[in-house]
């Protein structure tokens, strides 16, 4: 794979007039590789939401250098190839929708930029066929639940044709039904379309997606690997201030109490598979009826 985004030795910080320059980034070095999930994590003011804004050079690094696809985001003349590479998505779907139709909001950039009309058509029903939202086309946005917003907003960024989409904390104003369906966008465009995906987010159930885990704390990377490599390290996230899967806390403290359950466990699939070998393993033990997934266990 090639490099997508290059984070090399970047330092970032915030200047107020007449206080003390900030740092919010501290010589932090990402690779994302094209076609690559990687979700990032990181508990409030960790730095994370501002790396995000680094990758399509809303904002520009004090120190260091960021590139995307070999561009560096401090070239002012090359600001619009790297705005048309890298897409972003923001928590709140209602400040990036600005039409009242939602197939006029997906055709509103391309509009901008003179796409021809035959073009534009294209683009936009390609684009929300691949978010699940082709027949709410003709809907105003506003009839449309948060979660819905959310693909279409995603939707307006896929129209433009970005290798990589940036979402920073997408389903943070969601509830479950939101989170789900967006999260299932996400991952179809990225398993099927080959996006590249950075998704910033504090769901741990929504980084167990991804191919790669980078947590941020005080502006520095302090973990970084597959999702079972980072959620099997339970103590240390939560010395971090973080969460893990709920089963992997499950997991966790059954271990703490004497059971041999392995420690990268991060789906409820893996899960239920693991108790049913523990339970298998237990002297005594009765295992009730499986189809209903239901187990009477007597130790």
């Amino acid at each position: 794979m090639n490099q997508q985004i290059t984070v090399n030795h970047v330092c970032f910080e915030y200047q107020r007039e007449g206080e003390e320059p900030v740092l919010v980034l501290q010589d932090l070095n990402l690779s994302i590789q094209k076609g690559e999930f990687v979700a990032v994590l990181g508990h409030n003011g960790s730095g994370k939401s501002t790396l995000a804004k680094h990758f399509n050079a809303l904002l520009l690094p004090t120190v260091g250098t960021v590139l995307v696809n070999g561009i560096d985001t401090t070239d002012e003349n090359r600001l619009f190839d790297i705005r048309q590479q890298v897409g972003m998505v923001f928590q709140n779907p209602d400040n990036q929708i600005v039409a009242t139709i939602v197939e006029e909001d997906v055709a509103f950039a391309l509009e901008n930029l003179g796409v021809p009309s035959a073009e534009i058509r294209r683009r936009v029903d390609d684009a929300l066929r691949a978010v699940g939202m082709y027949e709410f086309r003709n809907h105003a946005p506003h009839q449309l639940s948060g979660g819905q917003k959310q693909r279409v907003a995603i939707a307006g960024i896929l129209a433009m044709r970005p290798e990589c989409i940036v979402l920073d904390e997408p389903t943070a104003m969601l509830d479950p039904k939101g989170r789900r369906e967006v999260l299932k966008t996400i991952t179809e465009l990225n398993r099927e379309h080959q996006t590249t995906i950075a998704l910033i987010t504090h769901y741990m159930e929504e980084a167990v997606q991804a191919d790669r885990v980078v947590v941020v704390d005080h502006g520095k990377i302090v973990l970084e690997g597959t999702p079972k490599q980072v959620f099997s390290q339970v103590e240390r996230l939560k010395e971090l201030g973080l969460d893990v899967p709920q089963v992997t806390e499950l997991c966790y403290l059954l271990r703490r109490e004497g059971y041999d359950l392995p420690d990268d466990i991060i789906t409820e699939e893996e899960c239920v598979r693991a108790l049913e070998a523990l339970f298998a393993a237990q002297k005594g033990t009765t295992l009730g009826d499986s189809e209903n997934g239901t187990f009477d266990v007597s130790i």
